[in-house]
C-alpha cells in the first residue's frame, strides 16, 4: 500500500487551499471580490475534505474542476503559464488521490 501517495496528496491540498486563502487576504481586495473570493476558497476547502475523505470522488473532482479552471483561464486570453499555475495543483493532487486508491484497491 502506497501511503505516501495519499500524505503527499493532502500536504498539496492543503497547501493549495492555504496559498489561495493568503493571496485572498493578503491582496487586500474590494469587500464584494472578497465575499467571491471566500464563496471560493469554500469550494476549495471542501473539495479537499471531499478528496481526504472519499478519494475516487475527490480526485474526479478536483481534476474536473482544475480542467476547468484551465479551460476557463485559457479562453479568456491570459493563457500561458499562469493556467499551469492556476490548474496544476488541483489535477496534479486529484490524480495522486485516485493514484492511491488504485494502489490500495489492486492490493486488496
Amino acid at each position: 500500500m502506497k501511503l505516501w501517495i495519499v500524505y503527499v496528496a493532502r500536504a498539496l491540498a492543503l497547501l493549495w487551499v492555504g496559498f489561495w486563502i493568503f493571496f485572498l487576504v493578503a491582496a487586500g481586495a474590494p469587500v464584494r471580490m472578497m465575499v467571491f473570493g471566500a464563496g471560493v476558497l469554500l469550494l476549495f476547502v471542501v473539495m479537499a475534505l471531499v478528496a481526504s475523505r472519499w478519494e475516487v470522488a475527490g480526485g474526479f473532482l478536483l481534476g474536473f474542476f482544475g480542467l476547468v479552471i484551465g479551460i476557463a483561464h485559457a479562453i479568456s486570453g491570459k493563457g500561458g503559464i499562469g493556467t499551469v499555475f492556476l490548474a496544476g495543483p488541483p489535477i496534479l493532487v486529484g490524480i495522486l488521490f485516485l493514484m492511491h486508491h488504485r494502489a490500495v484497491a489492486t492490493r486488496a
